[in-house]
């Protein structure tokens, strides 16, 4: 037996000395190191279905309980056979950053530490990183210092919380408290949003009692663009409280609104204009593509998250709201035991739809303090150099299209001559996808764009070199050749 010497124990209080039990940490931190190393020598899809996967798993609920050790490597044998290796460097399919180790290493910290990052005497440390990470976050970003940031899991949450806030300001306006009194009875809100905006808004909207269907579309031009003189003519005749929503990255073409353009409009009408910018936003960061964010500074909100450029492991988003009391009241929980906020102090959960809460600060601390301002410079740069690439080397090949102008890391891509119909050429490029992903040499996705099938490749996860760009452009190609039939 061993005295303990915290100073929050009775000094005469003993337990056992139980270090035995941490083992399952260091076999868990083995089988992560060595899932690592091998990931980029490993097929790029899952090796396993999900319905293969529910059979890999299936079991009755064990009446007894195993050695945590033991269960450990059974859930890294069985689990690995379906894994899409989404760290892998030719994984191409969705935005997803590539989970650099700083961030994983941090993340385990965040779980080990077991903190509830709710308030300041809840967890310290927590609380004061996610302050700093903030600020960090507000300068990188060239976002108005003073305004909030809630930490939460990405951008669809994100943007549910700006707009949250955004409800709230907008009703308020016109006399009625939604964050007290509800949405019965209350003044309507117009919500104008692109034609081309991202699903993730159109849910924010359902969960906030704002409707999917309930908006008024503006047009969009050929690369999803909101079009500024369309915005213009709904919103000229329109009275009451009203939310812009604009777009910094069309998942697509990774096109950005006419900003500059937009507020000015909506702020003719007194409207809330918040900006999804789950991966655009980052564009902000590199002196070469921010002017393709010009005006987004002067929005009253913005969404973006750390698990894409950032390269945070998952469940790392920001909610960042000009007016910090618009936030608050939107957010705020209360309870005799909670903390005030009297003293203007930053309290997290006054800022994110949650109490219990993980510390998902310090994962974009210890991102941002790894790679400084420079190295998220060149990772940015680094993957708008591969994706402008790609795209010039398989322009160049016949009957492939670049459907897109590729101003940031979106390349989507149409296979099949010109004069083929619409149905046909999605067909080919369809068959193009499954070529490769059944080869698992390079994963790449599939989207509809103007009701055509295009291969959409998103180049932004952190094992990505520049050297790949000719490698994926080439394994591509070798299957358009296949698919077409002029394979030699």
């Amino acid at each position: 037996m061993k005295k303990l010497q915290s100073p929050c124990r009775h000094p005469d209080i003993t337990l056992p000395d139980t270090s035995g039990e941490f083992s399952v940490l260091h076999a868990a931190l083995d089988r992560a190191v060595s899932y690592r190393r091998r990931v980029k020598d490993t097929p790029c899809g899952a090796a396993r279905s999900y319905r293969e996967m529910l059979e890999v798993f299936s079991e009755p609920l064990p009446e007894v309980g195993s050695d945590d050790v033991d269960v450990l490597t059974e859930l890294a044998d069985r689990g690995e056979q379906g894994l899409n290796p989404m760290t892998h460097p030719m994984f191409f399919g969705w935005v997803l950053g590539g989970s650099a180790p700083a961030g994983v290493a941090a993340d385990w910290l965040c779980s080990a530490w077991g903190q509830n990052a709710a308030f300041h005497t809840s967890s310290p440390t927590s609380a004061a990183i996610e302050s700093i990470a903030s600020t960090w976050l507000l300068d990188l970003l060239g976002l108005p210092a003073d305004a909030a940031v809630g930490f939460v899991t990405g951008a669809t949450v994100g943007n549910f919380t700006a707009l949250a806030a955004a409800r709230g300001a907008v009703l308020r306006q016109v006399g009625w408290d939604p964050d007290n009194d509800g949405l019965f009875g209350a003044p309507p809100i117009t919500v104008f949003v692109g034609d081309d905006a991202h699903t993730s808004v159109f849910s924010a909207l359902g969960y906030l009692g704002l409707g999917r269907r309930r908006v008024k579309r503006v047009e969009t031009d050929g690369q999803g663009r909101m079009d500024a003189a369309g915005l213009a003519r709904q919103i000229r005749n329109h009275q009451g409280a009203a939310i812009v929503i604009a777009q910094a990255g069309q998942i697509n073409t990774g096109a950005f609104d006419p900003f500059s353009e937009l507020q000015e409009i909506a702020g003719e009408r007194n409207a809330w204009l918040h900006v999804d910018g789950a991966f655009g936003l980052w564009a902000r960061a590199h002196p070469h593509y921010k002017h393709l964010t010009k005006g987004v500074e002067c929005a009253d909100s913005w969404a973006v998250d750390g698990h894409k450029w950032l390269q945070t492991p998952f469940d790392c988003g920001y909610a960042i709201v000009r007016d910090k009391n618009s936030l608050e009241r939107a957010m705020t929980i209360d309870a005799s035991y909670l903390p005030s906020g009297e003293n203007n102090d930053r309290i997290p959960c006054f800022l994110v739809p949650e109490l219990s809460r993980r510390a998902r600060g310090l994962p974009t601390w210890a991102m941002l303090k790894t790679l400084g301002k420079q190295g998220v410079e060149e990772i940015i740069a680094r993957h708008c150099g591969i994706a402008w690439r790609i795209a010039d080397r398989l322009q160049q090949e016949a009957g492939v299209r670049i459907v897109n102008d590729v101003v940031l890391n979106q390349v989507i891509v149409s296979f099949g001559e010109p004069a083929l119909d619409l149905p046909e050429r999605s067909r080919l490029t369809e068959a193009v996808i499954e070529k490769l992903r059944s080869e698992c040499s390079v994963f790449v996705g599939g989207a509809r764009w103007r009701d055509e099938w295009v291969m959409r490749i998103s180049v932004i996860g952190n094992a990505t070199k520049p050297a790949d760009a000719d490698l994926v452009a080439g394994i591509i190609l070798d299957a358009w050749k296949v698919v077409s039939g002029s394979q030699e």
